[in-house]
């Protein structure tokens, strides 16, 4: 009898590692129940020692499933909720309590990114709220599209979000998503000033599609209004997903774009602090 395959590591060297159909023989029924009750979990991996993803070190938990479609896109097998490995809400607790004396000590905290961690919204505000309950910092990094499936109450739970904004006009953020509007991303936006809910604002520069000085000055604008933004990160486009896209046969649109020169991206970077935010070089 040929030995049981062993199941799929939580923990990745990196965010960057293809992953696929780790998820697709969980029963449609029981996927149903878990987006429902949060009961379960479809995530990427987990990955250590990030120092980007918010403040000190960071454990982050990467899920799937994401309704955007962005070009610039690193980690397209995310989108999927099937290629994610279906976790338990108490098995993803106690891999975070694992790390939860050591982030604290660091001064660190938790991430929970994605894909689109409200896409699975339940599963996020528990485990969000678990953590919390631990002493640890949480920071949900979100595209802000589904932010109202959040109430007041689960929003308490969250320390810090870091808000993905892909475009600020209505044609702009469409073109960059692949047809999604951004109506419920700026009202997301206003509700967290309205809670005072810290805000780390991060946006993608790309040659040649979000490189669009009009673009970014609204963008800060919007974002300097809201009172609560403690940090605007200009991310470089790179290439480094491009072999994801490549094996799942997607149409990769960006494949000759170079990354963007530390120029354009100190031009970038001057355009956020011209609005009064603090910046993150």
């Amino acid at each position: 009898m040929p030995a049981a395959e062993a199941p799929p590591s939580l923990e990745a060297s990196s965010p960057f590692e293809m992953r696929i159909k780790l998820g697709e023989k969980v029963p449609e029924t029981d996927v149903r129940s878990a987006l429902k009750t949060g009961d379960m979990g479809f995530l990427h991996s987990f990955t250590t020692g990030s120092a980007v993803d918010g403040p000190g070190i960071r454990l982050v938990a990467w899920t799937t499933a994401c309704m955007f479609r962005c070009q610039f896109c690193h980690n397209p097998d995310t989108w999927t909720l099937a290629n994610g490995i279906p976790v338990t809400l108490e098995h993803a607790i106690e891999e975070v309590q694992l790390y939860a004396n050591g982030l604290k000590r660091m001064r660190g905290g938790f991430t929970l990114s994605g894909g689109e961690p409200l896409m699975q919204d339940r599963f996020a505000a528990r485990l969000l709220r678990a953590t919390s309950g631990m002493g640890v910092h949480t920071a949900l990094e979100t595209n802000g599209y589904y932010g109202e499936r959040l109430s007041d109450r689960e929003l308490a739970d969250i320390d810090l979000v870091i808000l993905d904004m892909k475009g600020f006009t209505l044609e702009q953020h469409k073109r960059v998503t692949g047809g999604l509007g951004n109506e419920p991303v700026l009202e997301f936006a206003l509700r967290l000033a309205a809670l005072n809910r810290p805000i780390w604002l991060r946006y993608v520069l790309v040659p040649g599609l979000t490189d669009v000085d009009h673009e970014m000055e609204q963008l800060a604008a919007f974002a300097a209004a809201l009172g609560v933004v403690e940090r605007a990160e200009v991310l470089p486009f790179h290439q480094m997903g491009r072999y994801k896209w490549e094996r799942l046969g997607l149409d990769y649109q960006l494949d000759h774009v170079a990354p963007p020169s530390q120029m354009a991206v100190d031009h970038a970077l001057s355009i956020f602090a011209g609005a009064g935010l603090p910046i993150q070089r």
